[in-house]
Order: C-alpha cells, then structure tokens, then sequence
C-alpha cells in the first residue's frame, strides 16, 4: 500500500492501563457501531508486523490497518475528513488505544481500498 502520511507512534500517547487483550470481534463491533452503513462501510482490518525491523530499532513494526469503503462522494476533500474522523474516533477511545498499545501495536492506518493507506496521527 502507498502511504500517504507520516508513521504514528502510538508509545507516545498511550497510557498503559490493564485491560484486556482486543479481540477481533471486539473492533469488528466497535467500527460497525460507530460508523453508519449510509456514508462508510467498515469491512475489517489487517493486522502487520514487520519481523524484518529489529525490536530495538525503534522504527514502528507492528500496526492495525482498518479497512472502509465509501459509499458516497470520493472527493479528495472528502476522504481526507473521512480519515479524519476515524482516526478521531480511534484515537480518542482510550480502551482500545490502550489494548492495542499492550499488543504491541505501534501504528493505526485507515485504509479505503487497496492502493492506499493513510496512518492516524495524534
């Protein structure tokens, strides 16, 4: 996938909080409830570690790509407030952010179809 905008790097703005492990169906649920079928489809997401990148390193390895469609205009105007609110709405639900963090994630991306990703920045 082209990547459209700088990594995230989610250490940086999570709190460790004990929390269960996010399970699939979790933010199946999760994306399917808090994005309306009229305006986003929310088909699932990916899951990507880069093995190949050391741990130590320090550049991003493992990170959640949500996967939508759009079901209206595909303006560039209107992709980018798409991507907007549901980075929004994914970075500001602590519980997750937090479960992801603990999994090990260190990146969210948003992606439309498969020739493009956009990362969610805080």
């Amino acid at each position: 996938m082209v990547r459209h905008s700088a990594l995230l790097t989610l250490a940086s703005v999570l709190i460790s909080l004990s929390a269960t492990p996010v399970q699939a169906e979790n933010i199946d649920l999760l994306m399917t409830r808090l994005f309306p079928h009229n305006e986003l489809t929310y088909i699932g997401f990916d899951s990507v570690e880069r093995e190949d990148i050391p741990v130590a390193s320090g550049v991003d390895r493992k990170y959640l790509i949500v996967d939508f469609r759009s079901n209206g205009e595909n303006s560039r105007e209107k992709q980018i407030a798409r991507v907007h609110r549901i980075c929004t709405t994914l970075l500001t639900n602590k519980d997750l952010i937090s479960d992801l963090s603990q999994q090990g994630y260190d990146m969210v991306s948003v992606a439309f179809d498969r020739h493009s990703q956009y990362d969610c920045l805080p």
